[in-house]
């Protein structure tokens, strides 16, 4: 199930064919989902640019995670590697995984990949290190254009946000001559804050029903959000850290609120070419950083409706949404 399938639309603008990130020529998504026992539930996303480098800024609403890579991408404009997500004691694991293959590919004698988390120790035994390189090399064989499997899959098999079971989100939006494409990997917010196309439908529902992991219990609602922004607008590095920020404002229309113990990071780039310094002039911004945010708030609730109900760790339990909504 996704948003529109409830006739629930957010913005006017449209969507790409697939309303996924994948709209953006180019742009391949691939999973691993390891599910194992009663202990395991992670894996590893990667979405993978057809040519590389390209113009990229990453931004910071709150910094409670990690995101590889940052220092390079900020001190050149360019991202340079695909984009990993995982859960946060896994990073370690995805980034020699894309060592490795930008070392096979090119022979390229270094590389900076640009690897996120987002903590599943709810669900997951987060500390049993259960992905590993080859996970990551199967993510990047896997990848692929067109549809793209959401929920509990690839890095967000074990996330929850808002309370209800979480993971990966997609959506798209076409703005004149461009589409602007979105991937999250959701696990963050306080039930009593969730926000849909403006309806407080978190008040409505009730309070939290799944335990808070560590990370969140300092305040109610952390956890983290990575976004993952692309579009194929011609764009320099200072406007795709202006559309990254933008994706933010989706999370806060959902009711994300980038608390203390919250990481939430969105990393931008133009699929425009990098060679020939043509971009958009800033005044003309406005209509993507409308895509930016539409499709943000939207690739949420996708996430929050392709979940299924999963029981993990300790048989703690997370309740898909479209159970209640």
């Amino acid at each position: 199930m996704r948003l529109r399938e409830l006739g629930i639309v957010i913005g006017d603008l449209e969507p790409g064919a697939f309303n996924a990130i994948t709209d953006v020529p180019g742009i391949r998504v691939g999973h691993t989902t390891l599910v194992e026992g009663d202990d395991v539930r992670t894996g590893v996303t990667v979405v993978v640019p057809a040519e590389l480098p390209l113009f990229a800024a990453p931004f910071r609403l709150n910094g409670n995670g990690e995101l590889t890579g940052l220092q390079w991408m900020e001190e050149s404009g360019l991202l340079t590697t695909p984009i990993g997500l995982t859960n946060t004691h896994s990073i370690g694991a995805v980034h020699e995984a894309l060592v490795a293959a930008a070392v096979a590919g090119d022979r390229s004698v270094w590389s900076l990949p640009v690897v996120a988390e987002t903590w599943d120790g709810v669900l997951n035994d987060v500390n049993g290190f259960h992905v590993r390189p080859e996970h990551a090399r199967a993510a990047l064989d896997s990848a692929s254009d067109g549809e793209v499997t959401e929920g509990n899959v690839g890095g967000g098999t074990g996330m929850i946000c808002h309370g209800f079971k979480g993971g990966i989100g997609t959506a798209s939006r076409l703005t004149g001559d461009y589409t602007v494409g979105v991937l999250v990997q959701a696990n963050h917010g306080a039930r009593r804050r969730l926000t849909i196309s403006g309806v407080a439908v978190g008040q409505i529902l009730g309070p939290e029903r799944v335990p808070l992991p560590p990370r969140r219990s300092a305040f109610e609602g952390g956890g983290s959000i990575v976004a993952v922004v692309a579009t194929d607008a011609p764009l320099l590095p200072h406007q795709c850290r202006a559309l990254g920020l933008r994706s933010m404002l989706g999370v806060g229309r959902t009711g994300g609120a980038g608390e203390s113990s919250s990481g939430d990071f969105a990393v931008a780039f133009s699929t425009g070419p990098t060679r020939q310094l043509e971009c958009l002039p800033n005044e003309e911004l406005d209509p993507l950083f409308y895509a930016v945010i539409d499709a943000t708030e939207e690739a949420i609730v996708n996430a929050l409706l392709a979940a299924e109900t999963m029981t993990g760790r300790g048989g703690t339990t997370s309740t898909r949404s479209s159970r209640t909504f």
